[in-house]
């Protein structure tokens, strides 16, 4: 039986030992679990805000009858080093940030009366253990910020199990071995007498349950059951299964124990990535687990969001954790909507001394004991980020991984060629691409070992920092150099796949972002709104119609009036563009230069249609001309010229008589469009003969406030639900307002309250805020009311 224990919680920003004392009364308020130390602003906040050692404080009570039960006290992650006490007795420790730890309090806790608990957090960056040392490009969060609960169990329980179901089979009806390494616990004086196993095996689409055989555990911990016609887990298809264990003794005790599962295979061989025998190309994100204003600090909805808006949004197949293990309600909803996951211990380039090392094994021990059941890891991280070989270390933890999971690789990221490669995969972070250089390395220029596997664990990033507000031609640039890395891999037969940098912007130290304690390196913004770049991943996927259009089309945004770069993003057929209702063009998939994307960007070439043949003004020779002359002037500018161009541009003169003022009177009619009625654009998304989408582009008439909760029914569990609502600033035409900047007001109703200041600011036409429960669950309704005030209503 669990209990979790998240409400009721005092806090201190600075530890007292009089909170060990069950007749504290000091000025500690009551806080709930997930929890920051420190309430953080948006940006400009210095790092020191959140390091301190602080205290937590609560009164626990377990009833009497459970008296000669063993008691399991769990803390799901205690940013960064804990230490607990039960009735002013030290109990336990933790020193590391990012995984569980469980204490057993059977014979410290006092049945049917109060106990108090209370937990020293130490959250200072000077600690001695990792990703602590040196400098780290990410904030580290204090506090409680993941759940804590307490286990009743019998004396005999089931302490650990590991279940890996092997295939023997992936074609056809598949076939499995279900394999399940028990680990029990017996706290009996006399352990006499069978020990027997029961399990069952439930389909989670059906509900259909398979009973599995009985067996005696006392013959060994390693129980294997055949399974036959099963279904395979993929990203595009993943099925998921629950593994019901019972174990039962002659003398009565009991212990049951479901495991989520499901049956797959994976592996990295030295020309890619296999799953169910089949080579699998990846393209994924690497994912920071922090927030606005609360850090680590979020409940189960908004990871279980996160992992929504990677594959649904975003249409990705695979997330990095960097640079540590997440929530394992992110690696749940990984599992179930089928995200494959790269997951890595602490750390970033700084590697300590010998008891630093110690522990960073131990964390290489946790993340794999306690994330190993999740189908959607792929690989293991045992390599700190960003760090200079060290044979003697890396050996200890590549060995720590493969006898804990022999059925895994590893592998460990590298900003470093050629390095010491003790790992099953070579990862590294490839910044290469510039903006003129190629995608990315060959395999061969970059590991030391062609045999083994190898992919790209980071590109982009810092390389084009950009902010959701920066000019539309540097927007632009970052989606491109996206595409372009993508494109690059997916035309390189040996590279198993990719995860840029990153999801989302993030809090930093000062050592790096733009100088506001902000790395602008997402795809989306901190409240995960989407910059540019994202419409080059979504536009992948093929489940929801994506169609955006990288310019607002207003000439002044542009140098010398030039619309030169205007790309189109689509998974759409085809895409039909209009200008003032005539047709210029018809795009698709063979129209971009990313050969190897099944929907790269596509670049508009043509602003004159079939105008200039229409106006019987010309010959189709001299039309022909003139058409391409003026498309080539408005996308390059007349000083940037392709020698074809300047040789059209020649012909016109020589052959057709045409002065410099006729070529600019053609400009201004049929491309400019200067003096007269404004101009619309429109841009059809066509699939199956059939308009799916529709962007329309024209200049700015009026702009409303458009805002979204990622879900409106919040429920209390465990403990607080929070939403997510993202805003943003959008025209007559629902384009967003990029330049809009204001301020927004933002004010609650009912049970709820919002995350952070109620005042927030539009940058780059978007924002965001955080409400969450106080108690009951409720309704929420979003309600714009005009563009400076936003109103959410909870019943």
């Amino acid at each position: 039986m669990r209990q979790y224990i998240c409400d009721k919680w005092q806090f201190v920003k600075e530890f007292d030992e009089r909170l060990k004392d069950a007749d504290y009364s000091g000025d500690a308020p009551e806080v709930r679990i997930p929890h920051n130390v420190a309430d953080m602003p948006f940006n400009c906040f210095d790092e020191s805000i959140y390091q301190m050692v602080s205290g937590y404080r609560r009164i626990l009570c377990v009833d009497k009858q459970f008296e000669g039960k063993v008691v399991l006290l769990t803390f799901d992650a205690v940013g960064h080093d804990a230490t607990v006490y039960l009735n002013g007795e030290e109990i336990g420790s933790h020193h590391t940030g990012y995984t569980a730890f469980s204490i057993d309090i059977s014979d410290k806790i006092r049945f049917g009366e109060d106990n108090v608990l209370a937990v020293k957090v130490d959250s200072r960056e000077s600690l001695n253990t990792p990703p602590f040392g040196f400098v780290i490009d990410y904030m580290t969060y204090g506090g409680i910020y993941r759940d804590v609960y307490i286990d009743i169990k019998d004396p005999v329980y089931i302490s650990d199990i590991y279940v890996h179901p092997v295939i023997e089979d992936p074609s056809g009806r598949v076939k499995a071995t279900m394999v399940s390494d028990i680990t029990i616990c017996d706290n009996r004086q006399n352990r006499e007498g069978a020990l027997n196993i029961k399990q069952t095996l439930k389909d989670r689409r059906t509900g259909d349950i398979r009973e599995l055989h009985e067996t005696d555990l006392r013959k060994g911990n390693i129980v294997r059951f055949g399974v036959n016609d099963i279904e395979l887990w993929s990203p595009e298809n993943p099925y998921m299964y629950e593994l019901c264990t019972t174990i039962t003794t002659q003398d009565g005790y009991t212990d049951t124990i479901v495991t989520p599962t499901a049956f797959r295979t994976m592996e990295f061989k030295k020309d890619g990535f296999y799953l169910n025998g089949a080579k699998y190309l990846f393209r994924g994100l690497n994912r920071h687990q922090c927030y606005p204003y609360v850090g680590y600090a979020m409940p189960k909805s908004m990871q279980v969001m996160d992992a929504r808006i990677l594959k649904e949004e975003l249409g990705l197949n695979a997330v990095r954790t960097s640079h540590y293990p997440d929530s394992q309600y992110f690696l749940d909803a990984c599992d179930e909507i089928g995200l494959l996951v790269f997951t890595e211990i602490p750390g970033w380039q700084h590697i300590g001394d010998a008891a630093w090392k110690d522990q960073a094994v131990e964390n290489v021990k946790e993340m794999i004991t306690q994330y190993r059941n999740h189908p959607s890891i792929m690989l293991w991280g045992v390599r700190i980020n960003e760090s200079q070989d060290d044979d003697e270390f890396y050996k200890r933890t590549n060995e720590t991984a493969h006898s804990l999971d022999p059925y895994r690789q590893t592998g460990g990221v590298r900003f470093i060629k050629k390095s010491h490669l003790l790992e099953d995969v070579y990862t590294f972070n490839d910044f290469s691409h510039d903006g003129t250089t190629p995608g990315c390395e060959e395999k061969k220029n970059v590991t030391p070992d062609m045999e083994k596997a190898y992919f790209i664990s980071e590109y982009g990033g810092h390389m084009f920092p950009t902010k959701a507000y920066d000019c539309e031609e540097h927007r632009l640039e970052h989606a491109l150099r996206h595409a372009r890395v993508i494109d690059a891999v997916a035309g390189a037969e040996e590279i198993a796949g990719s995860f840029g940098w990153c999801m989302a912007d993030y809090n930093t130290h000062r050592d790096f972002g733009s100088g506001d304690r902000i790395c602008y390196h997402g795809v989306l913004d901190m409240y995960r709104n989407p910059k540019q770049a994202a419409y080059v991943y979504s536009s992948q996927q093929e489940n929801t119609p994506i169609l955006e259009v990288s310019s607002s089309m207003d000439i002044g945004e542009h140098p010398a009036g030039n619309n030169s770069k205007i790309y189109i993003y689509s998974n759409a057929d085809s895409v039909r563009m209009y200008k003032n209702g005539k047709l210029m063009k018809e795009y698709t998939a063979a129209d971009s230069e990313f050969k190897n994307l099944k929907s790269g960007p596509v670049r508009v070439d043509d602003f004159v249609g079939n105008a200039v043949h229409e106006s019987g003004e010309y010959s189709k020779r001299q039309a022909d001309l003139i058409k391409y002359g003026l498309n080539a002037n408005n996308m390059y500018g007349l000083n940037h010229l392709p020698l074809k161009a300047k040789l059209k541009f020649l012909k016109a003169v020589t052959v057709y008589h045409m002065s410099f003022q006729d070529m600019t009177d053609a400009y201004t009619k049929y491309v400019g469009d200067w003096g007269g009625e404004a101009t619309e654009y429109r841009f059809e998304a066509v699939n199956n003969g059939k308009v799916v989408k529709t962007v329309v582009k024209t200049t700015l008439a009026s702009i409303h406030l458009q805002a979204e909760a990622d879900h409106t029914v919040l429920k209390e569990d465990h403990t607080y639900d929070v939403a997510a609502v993202r805003i943003k600033a959008l025209d007559q035409d629902d384009n967003v307002v990029t330049y809009y900047q204001e301020p927004l007001e933002i004010v609650t109703e009912g049970p709820i309250e919002v995350i952070g200041p109620k005042i927030t600011v539009l940058r780059g036409g978007m924002t965001g805020t955080y409400v969450k429960t106080t108690g009951t669950d409720c309704t929420i309704e979003v309600i714009p009311e005009g563009m400076n005030r936003l109103l959410i209503k909870a019943k």
